[in-house]
């Protein structure tokens, strides 16, 4: 199923603003917000009632954006993040 691009501009608008987005993945819905946002990523936790020490998944556009998230990258994970 695809999103109508009015529904993708008001989720962005959402995600911007600090709020909390639902979106579908392949087995259940998932709640995202801005992972620069530290408020927003509470909020997360706070809402699911999330244990801290569990964290949450970040997802990128691209293997580009790798060394923003993480310390280190082996180099067999960077070859399979640039595949897909």
């Amino acid at each position: 199923m695809r999103a109508a691009p009015e529904d993708l501009q008001a989720a962005v608008r959402a995600l911007r603003a600090g709020e909390l987005v639902a979106f579908p993945t392949e087995t259940v819905y998932g709640l995202g917000a801005d992972a620069r946002n530290p408020a927003a990523v509470r909020r997360i936790f706070t809402v699911k009632g999330r244990p801290a020490r569990h964290p949450v998944i970040v997802h990128l556009s691209d293997a580009s954006q790798l060394g923003e998230w993480t310390r280190e990258v082996p180099p067999a994970a960077r070859r399979l993040a640039e595949q897909f």
